[in-house]
């Protein structure tokens, strides 16, 4: 994985494929080879080159000693494109990711030609709140989850009723949670980063062509706050996928993969 300094943060990005640049944002805590199983080969498929990337505050980069915002988020993404010399491009951001892209749409359009943001809000609520503060209290803390109540926690949080009412899903769901848990301080000035004021009376200047992705059984980011941010952006398309969590990228992956290629190959009107 190269490593590029970017805004004083080492940003490691991964490159798959050839064809116009797809940027794939990830969410809180999540590195970017979690678009690596499912929307990395179903973009490659359709001819893109894509590219992901590891934000700040997850290895090589680390955990920042200062601290950082959402600017310095924004900024990194501005950063990579033009290191890269791929603006305007397609970009796809998740949950935080989607934030990072609707301000990016704000603040250097001319880098994006159209974006996909899924699972995003442009309004903290008191649930997003409340989780937010949760999690930062838990960082703080110093307490280690044990992996498999860890894991059963992120199944709860984050899975449709359809797969926890599904006993083998589940399982294999549950051993894959297990496996891959996460300590939550290793992303920890990541978080409460997506908790936001209103802004989307900022997002009504955004120009570019825009799909809103909600997962109908979201219960991070309800799927009314994703319609809300298609709402305000003009032109932008709203979609919704049913029978997913806040996973659905994992979930229901050619749905979310249909809906993303579908979109970029819209020519503009």
């Amino acid at each position: 994985m190269p490593v590029v300094r970017i805004n004083g943060a080492g940003l490691g990005y991964d490159e798959y494929g050839s064809g116009e640049p797809v940027v794939m944002v990830a969410g809180t805590g999540a590195p970017g080879r979690i678009w690596r199983t499912h929307q990395v080969p179903a973009l490659k498929a359709a001819g893109y080159r894509v590219i992901t990337f590891d934000n700040r505050g997850i290895r090589p980069d680390g955990p920042a000693r200062g601290g950082f915002t959402l600017d310095d988020m924004v900024a990194d993404v501005a950063g990579l494109i033009e290191h890269l010399g791929a603006g305007p491009c397609r970009v796809v951001g998740h949950s935080l990711g989607g934030i990072i892209l609707q301000e990016l749409l704000v603040s250097r359009p001319e880098l994006v030609e159209r974006a996909v943001l899924v699972a995003s809000s442009g309004r903290t609520d008191a649930a997003l709140a409340a989780m937010s503060a949760a999690d930062i209290e838990l960082s703080e803390s110093g307490i280690t989850l044990p992996p498999r109540y860890a894991a059963y926690i992120t199944a709860v949080q984050n899975l449709s009723p359809q797969t926890l009412n599904d006993d083998e899903q589940l399982q294999d769901w549950l051993g894959v949670f297990e496996m891959s848990a996460v300590d939550v301080s290793g992303a920890r000035r990541q978080l409460g980063l997506d908790v936001i004021p209103d802004r989307l009376a900022a997002y009504r200047r955004i120009s570019r062509p825009c799909l809103v992705v909600g997962f109908q059984d979201d219960l991070v980011v309800r799927p009314h706050l994703s319609r809300e941010v298609a709402t305000a952006i003009p032109g932008a398309t709203y979609t919704e996928i049913p029978g997913c969590g806040h996973y659905g990228y994992l979930e229901r992956p050619a749905a979310l993969n249909q809906a993303i290629t579908d979109f970029f190959a819209q020519r503009r009107g």
